[in-house]
């Protein structure tokens, strides 16, 4: 994998904030330092405001980080401290991406209680392009944010709750609703779609 460092995005971000909660996970992925230099790394500790990598590399204190993380995307911020095995960076991000963040990892601490079917036979993606539409048999169609994709399911953020069972079309994809959760509903689709499928939103 390449990276290619990106502007920030206009709106004004917030750097690290130590209200947020931190939550254990055990997501891999990789990350560039500020000499481009490129190093496979695990999120072991993580809420929307700072991040816990174990990882070979020794950034300096306040260097710059751009990471990809399985599940969660991209997130980037400037190193906090330095562990025996790793290092801690604080997040620069917006507010609306901080939302965001919460979101997926309230998904990811709860997976196990969630027991959806997703989590155990495809691989789950964060989409580049989260925003679309969830539609009904009925007609009505609400706005919606995917919070990960995979070929048998996804999870959604939205405000409405349909019944469990519900049939539902997410973009052109069908399926049903199988799970309720803070944040939205978590989807299982009528089959496996093709990885083409997916490429609207990755």
């Amino acid at each position: 994998m390449s990276f290619v460092l990106e502007q920030a995005p206009a709106s004004t971000p917030v750097v690290g904030d130590n209200r947020f909660q931190s939550v254990s996970i055990n997501v891999p992925g990789r990350l560039m330092c500020a000499d481009f230099s490129e190093h496979d790394c695990v999120a072991a500790q993580m809420s929307p405001g700072d991040v816990q990598f174990l990882c070979a590399a020794r950034p300096r204190p306040n260097e710059r980080i751009v990471a990809y993380l399985d599940h969660l995307g991209r997130v980037e911020g400037r190193v906090a401290s330095l562990e025996s095995d790793g290092f801690t960076i604080e997040l620069n991000a917006t507010v609306r991406k901080r939302e965001k963040l919460a979101a997926q990892l309230t998904w990811l601490a709860n997976k196990h209680e969630l027991g959806l079917p997703e989590d155990r036979r495809h691989e789950r993606y964060a989409p580049r392009n989260p925003r679309a539409e969830i539609s009904l048999d009925d007609g009505r169609r609400y706005a919606c944010r995917i919070i990960d994709l995979s070929l048998s399911g996804a999870a959604v953020e939205i405000e409405v709750r349909p019944a469990l069972g519900t049939p539902v079309v997410l973009g052109t994809m069908r399926g049903r609703v199988v799970r309720h959760f803070q944040e939205g509903i978590a989807l299982e689709f009528i089959r496996i779609q093709p990885a083409e499928a997916l490429r609207t939103f990755l």
